[in-house]
């Protein structure tokens, strides 16, 4: 994609801050997650009105989410990724390279890997000829731990490996939903061979591409530098020390999710939004700790209110939808102003604005 981008990034005024791309990159992934919130908040849009389906891509299948729109996701995709891509070509042209870009730029990129997945489930849906929501819920964490993973990877070894399937998940993201809006999600709803379906090809693909491509490597590279003693050169409990707050987290959801009886089923499209903006959370502060070299937390705070709604909805079912709003609310709030509030500090730190390319004359 370089050689593309190269040539985006000429078209790009000069006095354009690299940050404002990232953001309208960030933006444009929200704005997919917030038309499909819109047309189909439940993932049902995908589901055929008799509730069954025979194996044909139309029939007894109508149409919800409207069909141009899926060209416009894919657009706004696409061009997401062709902004994240040239904001650091911008940042080296205009001179302006820094902290706060790689801060900002991957931090942003913790949150927008949640949102993509989160679309992708609704040109399949939960009911027919798809996966189920326990099963989508699992997904996303595949592909959460897979971006974690690389940024562990850069605590202990100090050069950030970004694995080429991140590309090629842009890529095939941005095709399924161009070629949604040429089919319809009715195309999707046929067996592979067997009882095994589309959808389940795409959840092995997402798996095997995690385990057989991005964690062998991961494990390589760090292996490779405490070998040539060319990272950090941390003890084995220092080393996976990042790998804690994750794995509570982690945990306790899987906790709430598994004896709750209807958490997964009763509103997945929140539940998604609550896991990508804990994890979200815990990425960026694994970021800034191995950007300054700093010992990454064992623990993230948003542990405790996570894991005190998890216990009281447990134990009084009746209050649960509302617990679990409002621990949604709670943690959106809580990443929002944390992220704010270490932009803002970053900023007043190197004495630049965020948005804006201070003048020599500034």
């Amino acid at each position: 994609m370089h050689p593309f981008w190269n040539k985006v990034v000429e078209i790009v005024p000069r006095w354009v801050a690299p940050n404002v791309l990232t953001f309208a990159g960030f933006l444009l992934t929200v704005l997919d997650f917030l038309l499909l919130s819109y047309y189909d908040y439940n993932y049902l849009a995908a589901t055929s009105i008799n509730g069954t389906t025979v194996n044909a891509p139309t029939n007894g299948h109508s149409e919800v989410v409207p069909q141009s729109l899926w060209s416009v996701l894919a657009v706004f995709l696409f061009l997401a990724y062709t902004l994240d891509g040239i904001d650091g070509k911008q940042a080296r042209r205009t001179q302006t390279s820094g902290p706060l870009g790689e801060l900002f730029d991957h931090g942003l990129d913790s949150y927008s890997v949640f949102f993509i997945p989160a679309c992708l489930y609704s040109i399949v849906g939960r009911l027919d000829f798809s996966i189920s929501p326990l099963r989508m819920y699992y997904v996303l964490w595949n592909i959460l731990f897979n971006f974690y993973l690389s940024h562990w990877e850069k605590y202990n070894t100090g050069v950030l490996f970004l694995p080429w399937g991140y590309d090629f998940s842009m890529w095939a993201s941005t095709f399924f939903f161009l070629w949604t809006g040429i089919k319809g999600t009715g195309y999707y709803k046929r067996y592979m061979f067997g009882s095994y379906t589309l959808a389940n090809g795409f959840e092995w693909l997402i798996y095997a591409t995690g385990f057989l491509t991005n964690l062998p490597v991961a494990i390589y590279n760090t292996h490779k530098s405490y070998k040539l003693r060319t990272g950090k050169m941390r003890s084995a409990t220092e080393a996976i020390r990042p790998l804690w707050p994750l794995l509570t987290v982690f945990v306790v959801l899987n906790v709430w999710v598994h004896k709750s009886d209807t958490l997964v089923e009763y509103d997945p499209r929140m539940l998604f939004l609550l896991i990508g903006t804990v994890f979200s959370n815990v990425a960026c502060r694994l970021i800034v700790a191995q950007m300054s070299s700093q010992r990454c937390d064992a623990v993230n705070w948003l542990l405790w209110p996570l894991l005190a709604g998890a216990l009281g909805a447990l134990a009084a079912p009746r209050f649960e939808p509302a617990i679990f709003y409002a621990l949604t609310a709670l943690t959106v709030a809580a990443h929002l102003h944390y992220g704010t509030c270490v932009v803002r500090q970053m900023c007043d730190h190197f004495r630049i604005s965020c948005f804006y390319i201070k003048q020599r004359s500034d």
